[in-house]
């Protein structure tokens, strides 16, 4: 009898236990990841790629002090520069790469500095507005090895 209501209160306490903890297990599995951005304070695009990541299911923090130290310190060449920088995961994000290939890029987790589109290609995200009245020009997303060599990762047509 003694055993039986140990074993019983062992898993009561369990149980309470799983139910406290049930609210922090959920809103650590509801956490959206986070994309830290470098811009200038005065690029509207930037803030349209932060719109689409943000649409996308990330969050953005952004800081509007510029990009070319941030672009220094990760490794990224800067003949694949853009406008604004990004960090996640370790990865630098360089100009305006589709939520879709970053999300890829976290699954796949490759031996690489990050992603990049250089320059501001029209009909990429964040160059996409009405402005450019539906104007979709061709642009690859780049992977930028460790040893700073580009390869597509994606290319859009």
């Amino acid at each position: 009898m003694i055993k039986k209501s140990q074993t019983l209160e062992t898993q009561r306490r369990v149980l309470c236990l799983g139910l406290t903890l049930l609210p922090i297990w959920s809103l650590a599995a509801s956490q959206k990841p986070v994309i830290e951005m470098w811009k200038s304070p005065t690029c509207g695009c930037c803030q349209d790629w932060a719109n689409h990541i943000e649409a996308n299911g990330f969050v953005i923090k952004a800081y509007a002090d510029g990009n070319d130290e941030i672009r220094k310190k990760l490794g990224m060449p800067i003949q694949f520069g853009s406008c604004h920088t990004a960090l996640i995961d370790g990865y630098a994000i360089e100009g305006h790469v589709p939520a879709k290939e970053i999300k890829r890029l976290l699954a796949e987790k490759p031996k690489a500095l990050g992603l990049t589109v250089p320059a501001m290609p029209i009909g990429s995200p964040g160059m996409d507005g009405s402005e450019y009245k539906g104007r979709q020009d061709p642009y690859d997303v780049l992977l930028i090895g460790l040893n700073g060599k580009p390869s597509v990762y994606q290319t859009y047509r």
